[in-house]
């Protein structure tokens, strides 16, 4: 079975400095797909100190990730990694289940979910 969400070595030391700099230790990392965006879902990431009830829960390089049972089949498999260049750094998210995007890269489209697109 293909992990929820994969997240990098690089992504993970990113998430624990900034939960370091928000006062966030100790906190999951919540990964999460929203209606909106360019193609009609997008990606939420933040920081959350209890578990809800529907929620699969992984452990990776230290990091508590939790995303909902309703999210998990759109996320199945997606990498997020943290990349830096002369333009600074950000996340990227690589979800094998989207067949759609925008130029953003926050915004997507699945086969089985098209979610609620917006004007850009």
């Amino acid at each position: 079975m293909t992990e929820v969400v994969i997240i990098s070595e690089a992504a993970a030391y990113r998430v624990k400095e900034m939960m370091t700099h928000n006062g966030e230790e100790g906190a999951m990392l919540r990964v999460s797909v929203n209606g909106g965006g360019c193609s009609g879902l997008s990606y939420g990431m933040g920081f959350e100190h209890e578990k809800k009830e529907d929620d699969i829960e992984l452990l990776q390089h230290g990091i508590d990730i939790v995303v909902s049972k309703e999210d998990a089949p759109i996320l199945n498999g997606t990498t997020i990694d943290y990349k830096e260049s002369l333009m600074g750094g950000g996340f990227t998210i690589e979800n094998p289940n989207a067949i759609a995007s925008c130029g953003c890269g926050t915004s997507f489209r699945t086969a089985q979910k098209a979610g609620t697109p917006e004007n850009c």
